[in-house]
């Protein structure tokens, strides 16, 4: 489901991933990137969340930002953040359809390229990436990456 940023359940999106960054990166690593992008970033007109809610829990969800190099935003590039599974639910689809609302929230704000990043210390999305047909991008491409070691992937909207 799309919600507005400021929904009341996109919180259980953010706890979910605030559990797993810091499982995954330290409770210091995770609080800095959850407050890097506040969820202020993901507002109408150009942003979105999608949310996947089973038995009143958020399990799975997302959201679209512009895309922006400094502070300037690609009008036609769209960032995907905050992707997540919870990992009760997790090897059952709800990350590719999750993903797949994401891209066509991405179209229906009329960008045409999907950029995102993830970490090293989270193979099942670099793996989940690269079947749904994203494209890994060398970071020296980039005029800057959200961390030194982020990992970032790109798709073509318009295919």
């Amino acid at each position: 489901m799309r919600v507005h940023h400021d929904d009341p359940r996109v919180q259980g999106l953010l706890d979910g991933l605030l559990a797993e960054y810091t499982e995954r990166y330290g409770a210091e690593g995770a609080a800095r990137e959850l407050a890097r992008y506040p969820v202020s970033e993901f507002a109408a007109p150009h942003g979105r969340v999608v949310l996947a809610e089973l038995d009143g829990r958020i399990v799975a969800g997302g959201a679209v930002r512009p895309y922006k190099r400094g502070r300037t935003a690609m009008a036609d590039t769209a960032e995907f953040k905050r992707v997540w599974t919870s990992a009760d639910h997790r090897r059952r689809g709800l990350a590719r359809r999750v993903m797949a609302a994401l891209e066509e929230a991405a179209r229906d704000l009329g960008y045409t390229r999907a950029l995102l990043f993830t970490g090293p210390a989270q193979p099942e999305a670099v793996a989940l990436y690269e079947r749904i047909g994203y494209t890994a991008l060398d970071p020296a491409e980039l005029d800057e990456l959200p961390h030194r070691s982020s990992l970032p992937f790109a798709r073509d909207l318009r295919a």
